[in-house]
């Protein structure tokens, strides 16, 4: 998927004059694997959903593109202005008003997981 973007990005005439958009669902559990290999290879802007809630098999989740960004700025190079202390909170309230539990052992938000995000505030993510 990646090298689909960087093939647009590097053919297709006046491409900075645009925004090069991706909607991944997750039928095969990529949506975010394939939405980070997007930003790596030029993506500047991913459609995504708090708790990955979409038709079919979900949306690319927004916790783990997000969290990814910003663990990993060494490999994708991005800043957001996604106030990550208010991820967890806006899952349990969107889980709590559309009727979707959250797995346990989801990444970034599930209960098994609170002392990793622990960690995470204390190191400023």
């Amino acid at each position: 998927f990646g090298r689909l973007i960087k093939d647009i990005k590097e053919n297709v005439s006046n491409i900075e004059k645009a925004v090069i958009s991706v909607h991944c669902h997750n039928d095969l559990g990529l949506a975010v694997a394939n939405s980070l290999e997007a930003i790596k290879n030029g993506a500047t802007q991913i459609e995504c959903t708090i708790n990955g809630i979409g038709e079919r098999a979900g949306n690319a989740s927004l916790e783990e593109i997000v969290m990814a960004l910003q663990t990993r700025k060494d490999i994708y190079h991005k800043v957001t202005r996604i106030n990550s202390t208010q991820i967890y909170p806006i899952s349990r309230l969107v889980s709590k008003l559309t009727g979707f539990t959250i797995q346990p052992n989801k990444a970034i938000v599930g209960k098994t997981l609170l002392p990793t995000r622990q960690v995470y505030i204390k190191l400023g993510y």
